[in-house]
């Protein structure tokens, strides 16, 4: 085992199984340095753990929560392409909240996201990000977040 593989034993967080594609691409990819991860939404054993539009049918609190499953499962798709201890550090999250009219939360809701991957690699998880609000997403998801990592 390596450093990050120790840390999330240390936390108690265990990485999902990937989630399968519901179109027509890959969890991730690898160019160079650099691994992109497709849009993860917060499936939580294989279901979604929440639908809905956040600042409406789901709280900014709840919302958070998904944001947190949905970087869980964008970091299993790293580790079965190149292994989590690969990872060099985090470089950008794309975060994306379906909201309700009216709602301006998305960073708190993206921070989930941004503080577990702080949790996990410290330092070399401070990252560029992007918290976006937007009218739905697939499958009547509240949050979608995407990564890029540099690996060695």
């Amino acid at each position: 085992m390596g450093r990050w593989t120790d840390r999330l034993a240390e936390i108690g967080v265990e990485l999902p199984a990937v989630a399968a594609p519901v179109a027509a691409y890959v969890p991730a990819v690898r160019s160079g340095s650099h691994v992109h991860t497709s849009g993860q939404v917060p499936f939580v054993n294989g279901e979604l753990a929440a639908t809905g539009k956040v600042g409406g049918s789901v709280s900014a609190e709840e919302a958070k929560g998904c944001a947190r499953a949905c970087a869980l499962n964008a970091l299993a798709a790293v580790d079965a392409l190149v292994g989590l201890d690969s990872v060099v550090r985090v470089v950008k999250v794309v975060g994306y909240v379906a909201s309700a009219e009216g709602f301006g939360g998305q960073p708190g809701v993206i921070n989930g996201a941004s503080e577990l991957l702080g949790e996990i690699f410290g330092e070399a998880g401070q990252h560029a990000r992007s918290a976006v609000g937007v009218a739905e997403l697939p499958l009547g998801a509240p949050v979608e977040v995407e990564l890029v990592v540099e690996v060695e």
